[in-house]
């Protein structure tokens, strides 16, 4: 299924704010985290990685949201996605004997 045309004609203004947003995370958690190295306060310092790490999960959902929508529907069209050429260690063609 296509992408909503709301979406799809807003991405980019879209992205820029996700793109404010972690920008605006990542200065906050710089700021607690500098607060905790003055104030020598530990719970500020994991707040500090608390908001970091929101902001790495708002980038991370960011980045898969706008580049492997497209990805994932050229793959289905294309009959799916197969697994095949990836071997795992315990296999049963790697424990065949010599």
């Amino acid at each position: 299924m296509p992408l909503p045309l709301l979406l799809q004609s807003n991405s980019s203004a879209l992205a820029a704010v996700m793109v404010l947003a972690v920008v605006a995370l990542v200065a906050w958690a710089l700021q607690l985290m500098q607060a905790a190295a003055d104030r020598k306060e530990f719970s500020l310092m994991l707040a500090g990685c608390m908001v970091c790490s929101a902001a790495v999960g708002l980038a991370t959902v960011m980045v898969m949201t706008f580049t492997s929508v497209d990805r994932i529907e050229a793959q289905l069209q294309a009959g799916g996605v197969s697994l095949d050429a990836i071997s795992i260690p315990w296999d049963a063609s790697f424990d065949s004997p010599g």
